[in-house]
């Protein structure tokens, strides 16, 4: 069809359409619009003629269903149907070991402490808290707390960002972000969720995290929010993890630049040994990655003033991206905090979901955190006298014990007691077979005046399968003398050898 007779059928539908539309009310205005506009551009008038007469046909066609198959029933039928389901449990049924656990579960009366009373009248030695310098029986905490409830209340009842911010939190942040020796400070109202929502944060769909197997709980979950592509390395395996450094780089060398961030503990919760964070930082220049630094457990406990792991192996902060801890711990109070730059931490206040949709730490816990803060720096011969304690409960356990040994560092006041791969071994001992064990070594040394507890954690579809291992978990405490700390020592032993020999 050429230009001429594109021409004419624009002529004709003219005329068509104003004899047509020559009585309805307003048809002048449109003819005249449709008149100039044919004369200048013919074939733009027939297009858009066109896409009139199918937008009206659209409207006016009969709807139909986009989910063929669907069955009507009858109310009668609906109603049978109803009482014939049976909804899914919410949760499984409990395991023997659960159920077991849970009828001899010990339940504290009164406050906790080195020494417990519980709902039977007995009083026993506490090796199950993280109470490790002892600050629940400090009366200067205690009143400092009290003060601050007459004045704030219980609780913000509001997110920081909404009216929940307070003059302590802010006094708080300051400490911690002092302490540390970071320029800024975030506080968070919960431990958990502080690194599970610092990560999202900062890492999205499409960037790299590279983190070691034997992470905690939270930061699996916080890399599973971020949807982030996920490498591991085999944990707290330097070589490993250089290698997985080097594929990235590899495999991002002709792709746009991305995030890329390392992700690892000070102390491992699930087994308390220690990372080399002067080979991490190396690692994170040499490759051009970022550090995320969880210290829940070496914050206030690691280094000669209880700064950490970065006082500890002597790595200034600044080196560390962010830095993540937990108030709730040694300090006894309750929260999470993230330091780092000043970007690091306005950059939360805006897109942490931990921060921005949860209410705000309550007054009197930012009070406590300040506080105890405050009495360990002060207090320098605390982390000496814990030292000193963690030395004689070693003493106890793990050279002189034929079935244990513990794979926590020497500093870590959290000792991770794991059956021998030689008594494993040689008894054929399954992980249920362990867990089993464990919890009767628990219930033993319950009788005779020690409460412990067993490692726990939660299994998760994030990470590959954690090479974990069950193991008892004894937390020493400044609350108690040497003589007490040893003796408590010799009780778990004798109930490990007491249990152990019985199941020969």
């Amino acid at each position: 069809m050429d230009l001429q007779e594109a021409q004419q059928m624009a002529v004709a539908l003219v005329h068509q359409l104003a004899d047509m539309f020559h009585r309805v009310p307003g048809s002048a205005i449109l003819l005249r619009y449709v008149k100039s506009s044919y004369q200048n551009d013919p074939i733009r008038s027939a297009i858009e003629l066109f896409l009139f007469l199918f937008a009206v046909r659209y409207l006016l066609a009969p709807k139909y269903s986009t989910k063929p198959g669907i069955v009507e029933l009858s109310e009668e039928e609906i109603d049978d149907l109803v009482e014939e389901w049976q909804p899914e449990p919410l949760v499984g049924p409990m395991t023997p070991l659960e159920e077991s656990e849970v009828e001899k579960r010990p339940v504290i009366v009164g406050p906790t402490g080195p020494k417990v009373k519980l709902t039977n009248g007995r009083t026993v030695a506490n090796l199950a808290s993280y109470n490790f310098y002892n600050f629940t029986a400090n009366e200067m905490v205690k009143e400092k707390a009290v003060k601050t409830l007459r004045t704030y209340g219980v609780g913000p009842c509001g997110p920081p960002g909404f009216y929940g911010t307070q003059d302590v939190h802010m006094k708080t942040e300051a400490d911690v972000a002092a302490f540390l020796g970071t320029a800024a400070c975030i506080i968070y109202s919960q431990a958990f969720s502080t690194i599970s929502s610092v990560i999202p944060a900062f890492s999205k769909r499409g960037d790299i995290i590279v983190a070691d197997e034997g992470v905690n709980y939270a930061i699996r979950k916080g890399i599973q929010i971020s949807r982030s592509t996920v490498r591991w390395y085999k944990h707290n395996d330097m070589e490993d993890l250089e290698r997985v450094l080097a594929k990235v780089c590899r495999e991002q060398a002709r792709k746009p630049l991305t995030r890329r961030f390392i992700i690892t503990e000070g102390l491992f919760e699930s087994f308390g040994d220690m990372v080399d964070l002067p080979k991490i930082v190396e690692l994170k220049h040499k490759y051009k990655f970022r550090i995320i630094l969880d210290e829940t457990w070496s914050f206030g406990v690691l280094g000669r003033t209880g700064r950490g792991v970065t006082e500890h192996q002597n790595v200034d902060p600044a080196e560390i991206d962010m830095i993540v801890g937990s108030l709730s711990g040694p300090l006894i109070a309750g929260g999470g905090f993230c330091a780092g730059s000043e970007e690091i931490v306005h950059h939360q206040r805006i897109s942490a979901s931990a921060y921005t949709f949860s209410a705000a730490l309550p007054a009197l816990l930012s009070t406590t955190a300040s506080e105890s803060l405050a009495l360990l720096q002060s207090n320098p011969d605390l982390i000496a006298q814990l030292r000193a304690n963690i030395k004689a409960m070693w003493a106890q356990l793990d050279p002189r014990s034929d079935w244990v040994y513990c794979t926590s560092a020497p500093e870590n006041p959290i000792m991770i007691l794991a059956l021998k791969p030689e008594v494993v071994s040689a008894r054929k001992l399954s992980f249920d077979d362990q867990q089993f064990l464990l919890q009767d070594i628990v219930d033993e040394a319950l009788a005779n005046g020690v409460m412990i507890t067993r490692l726990k954690y939660l299994p998760d579809n994030v990470s590959p399968k954690q090479p974990v291992n069950p193991a008892l978990k004894v937390c020493v405490t400044v609350g108690m003398t040497r003589k007490e700390i040893e003796k408590a020592g010799t009780v778990i032993r004798h109930a490990i050898t007491k249990v152990m020999s019985r199941r020969r």
